[in-house]
């Protein structure tokens, strides 16, 4: 695979972290609005904990987290259309392309010398969108709710009771059976209460008085006071402050096409009718009920059912490209984080933070103690997991079965308080918090214990996950248990017939495999999830599966460019033209000039035709020339197809630039060493006449036996005229100009008389060639004694009509019409 940004050990903490919800009254959505951001967007680059965490395991012993990063988004109770996720995943790997100028690594491999580039930014850009954008699902609990924030503000006119509202609005949300999205982690989730000031416009004295209040009724460590908003909006442009958020939601914004004006907003309600939809400033439509934001309606994913859903779900790149194009425009007219200032971000991420240290790990920390309890209990169990003997773990092994002889039980539930799913809710937490040690532990016993039951698809997802956290395991891990994963793809892809969990695995255990040098295996797997469903995700694999290739120890060339071209066509079927063309010329260095004459005119005929529909038309003709003017081995039709494929793009070309140079076809050939001058004949035609060159030879017209007559009878006067000696300088008139006469000297013509050129043409095609109203392009410069130019003329007349075989004459008359000036 390609170098990738983040290390492994780096990509699969950020993959999977904590998910918070946020739900929000409508004064605190507004003051956030003020900045051009939803409450969620304005957390997101603050997410990630700048320090250490500490916290205990069941068996009281200190863990230590580094780099900890929570997920906030808003409640939505609609799941991703999969459609959407394929619209995005398009939209965004066409947003991504190498950058214009970039220098590529030069990879030496026995002959071949390959400017390859070193990173993929469009297949890390995917992958973080696919992870990202992953449903929740009953059999795993990694992106469930841990905990959810309820936002109002000092504005409001009674806050304690918004929050009371909101704290029941998520009660409902959850344990209501009309829901069955988003998933929680555990029945008893966190609250915690946020009060949102704005410092401008807001009486602070009013916003702590609330705030004590909230401390005396929920916690210390259960509410917090955000102050935002220092600065007014009319203020905004007077300092320039840093914007973190555009990293982060420039992808979102292809995602949910938010466009947002500055202001208040305008809010309404409706009571009685979920039909009354709501738009603010472009966003998520929404409804109001007795006065709660219901902003969880529709899934930012979802397809708006009155368009035309996309008939691909890889979808098109012209239109996926508009729209990242016409995004990006707008996202950049708008300053994100207009009333804030350097201490609002510090407030931000300080809220965060005590947010994480006082309310999230503790929850966690609690929860995990709990279920650890709990285990016990109903196994009867005298310590906790954590030291469980190894009779747990690798004594008095019982032979499992092969996949093959396990039921199809993939639809297998269990009910929630499944002990089977306690197991699994401990040990998604373990791994949330990398505590991977502990989490391997319980995924290990969850598996077999899902085996047991036959129910695959849970015990594919343990299987996973046991196999990431034996890597991530610190200090001296244990090999990586490859097999868990090859098993549990084979249970996603065939037994659960689920592609998107199967694909989470390849791109999880490829990465692993890439990290351990394993580029082999890496491929194989690559290689195996590529499949007729997806052209997008097959042809981002196959192109990796390449990379694998090339950077083997013994790079294996070849390989590399028969995957390139694999990819190179899958991204064409996606519709990703500019992916595609660049995939086809990366191969092209290593099938060019080795002889293989086949796979290269298919590379330059499939380059042509992608570069013509980008518009690339120079590109186009070059690939297109580099067809016909190598020698084919192609069938006379495919060299025909060729050809009308070439002719076409040279007519647009013209058509663009009238007044350009002429084209410089490369059929038929010229044979310039057969090419001959014949001055001195007296027939010519009319002026403006053409006559056909079918059938005429030059011989008719050049007597070599009378020449040689004439040479000697010219000698002969020579001799007299200078008293029988002819002199040094004496050079004979030349009347036929070929490659074997000396054609050191200016030859002599006479004035009025023709000048006949005989070029000679090789047509290396199997088709025949349609030639017509050819013309000889000539040009004569008289010069006087003194070497002055003296005029300038320029005539064309033909002889030659068109001819189909395959070596043929073609005749041209030279007329020479001045007088020299004396």
């Amino acid at each position: 695979m390609a170098q990738c940004v983040q290390s492994v050990q780096e990509l699969i903490p950020d993959s999977f972290v904590p998910c918070v919800a946020a739900l929000c009254s409508d004064e605190a959505e507004r003051l956030t609005r003020l900045n051009h951001l939803s409450f969620s967007e304005l957390l997101k680059p603050f997410s990630r904990l700048t320090s250490e965490v500490h916290m205990r395991d069941p068996n009281n012993q200190l863990h230590i987290i580094k780099n900890l990063k929570i997920a906030v988004s808003n409640i939505v109770t609609q799941p991703p259309q999969p459609g959407a996720i394929g619209k995005l995943l398009n939209d965004v790997v066409s947003g991504s392309q190498p950058a214009e100028g970039l220098v590529a690594n030069v990879i030496t491999a026995g002959d071949y010398d390959l400017n390859i580039s070193a990173t993929t930014p469009w297949f890390e850009s995917y992958r973080e969108t696919f992870l990202q954008s992953m449903p929740a699902s009953d059999h795993e609990f990694l992106n469930h709710y841990l905990a959810c924030m309820l936002v109002a503000s000092s504005g409001e006119a009674e806050p304690m009771e918004q929050f009371s509202k909101l704290s029941q609005e998520q009660h409902r949300i959850q344990h209501n059976n009309d829901y069955s999205y988003p998933k929680w982690f555990i029945p008893n989730t966190l609250k915690y209460y946020v009060l949102l000031h704005d410092v401008t416009s807001g009486d602070e004295q009013r916003a702590e008085s609330i705030y004590e209040e909230m401390k005396q009724k929920y916690g210390t460590q259960g509410c917090y006071l955000l102050k935002i908003n220092s600065r007014a909006p009319n203020r905004a442009s007077d300092e320039q402050i840093p914007d973190p958020w555009s990293q982060y939601l420039q992808k979102n914004s292809i995602q949910n096409q938010e466009s947002y004006e500055d202001g208040p907003c305008t809010m309404t309600s409706s009571k009685n009718s979920d039909s009354n939809l709501l738009s603010l400033d472009g966003l998520d439509n929404e409804v109001k009920v007795d006065g709660l934001p219901n902003n969880f309606r529709i899934h930012p994913l979802q397809i708006d059912q009155c368009g035309d859903p996309p008939n691909n779900t890889d979808g098109s790149e012209s239109k996926s490209a508009s729209s990242v194009h016409e995004t990006k425009k707008a996202s950049t007219a708008v300053i994100r984080g207009a009333c804030l200032t350097l201490t609002d971000h510090d407030r931000i991420r300080q809220f965060i933070q005590e947010f994480t240290f006082r309310g999230l790990l503790p929850h966690i920390e609690k929860t995990i103690r709990q279920l650890n309890d709990q285990l016990i209990s109903r196994k009867g169990l005298s310590r906790s997991l954590f030291s469980a003997t190894k009779k747990w773990f690798s004594g008095s092994k019982v032979p499992e079965k092969s996949i093959n002889e396990l039921k199809n039980t993939s639809g297998l539930l269990y009910p929630p308080e499944a002990p089977e799913l306690q197991i699994r809710k401990m040990a998604d937490l373990c791994f949330l918090v990398q505590h991977y040690d502990l989490a391997y532990s319980c995924y290990h016993t969850a598996k077999k214990d899902f085996l047991n039951d036959q129910a695959m698809l849970y015990a594919a997802g343990a299987l996973e996950m046991a196999a990431v956290s034996a890597f991530l395991q610190p200090g001296a891990p244990r090999p990586y248990p490859a097999h868990y994963m090859d098993t549990a793809i084979q249970t996603y892809r065939d037994i659960c017939k689920n592609m998107v969990l199967a694909e989470r695995c390849v791109l999880l255990s490829a990465e692993i495999l890439k990290s351990q040098s394993k580029y082999s295996e890496a491929a194989a797997l690559l290689i195996r999830l590529t499949s007729e469903d997806s052209d997008l995700r097959s042809a981002l694999l196959l192109e990796q599966a390449a990379h694998c290739f090339i950077n083997m120890k013994s790079p294996m060339v070849r390989k590399y460019a028969f995957h390139m071209i694999l990819a190179g066509h899958r991204f064409s079927k996606a519709g990703q033209k500019k992916h595609a063309l660049r995939c086809y010329c990366q191969a092209m260095q290593v099938y060019k000039g080795k002889g293989w004459s086949l796979a290269e005119d298919h590379i330059n005929f499939t380059i042509g035709r992608q570069s013509y529909t980008l518009r690339q038309l120079d590109n186009a003709v070059s690939a297109f020339r580099h067809i016909l003017i190598n020698e084919s081995k192609q069938s006379a039709a495919q060299q025909g197809a060729f050809l009308r494929e070439y002719l076409y793009v040279y007519k647009n070309v013209n058509q663009l630039s009238p007044d350009g140079p002429l084209p410089q076809l490369p059929l038929p050939y010229i044979n310039s060493s057969a090419t001959r001058v014949f001055f001195g004949h007296d027939r010519r035609p009319a002026d403006g006449e053409k006559q056909a060159a079918t059938h005429i030879s030059l011989d008719q017209e050049y007597d070599s036996e009378s020449s040689q007559q004439w040479r000697e009878l010219e000698e002969h006067v020579v001799a007299v005229a200078n008293k029988g000696v002819i002199p040094s300088s004496f050079y004979p008139t030349q009347y036929c100009l070929n490659s074997y006469s000396d054609n050191s000297r200016f030859p002599l013509a006479v004035v009025e008389e023709p000048i006949t050129v005989e070029v000679a043409f090789r047509n290396p095609l199997k088709v025949p060639l349609l030639l017509s109203d050819l013309s000889l392009l000539w040009k004569f410069q008289p010069k006087d004694a003194s070497g002055k130019d003296i005029e300038k003329v320029k005539e064309r007349v033909s002889y030659c009509r068109y001819h189909d075989a395959p070596d043929f004459r073609c005749y041209h008359s030279v007329h020479l019409r001045y007088k020299p000036k004396v």
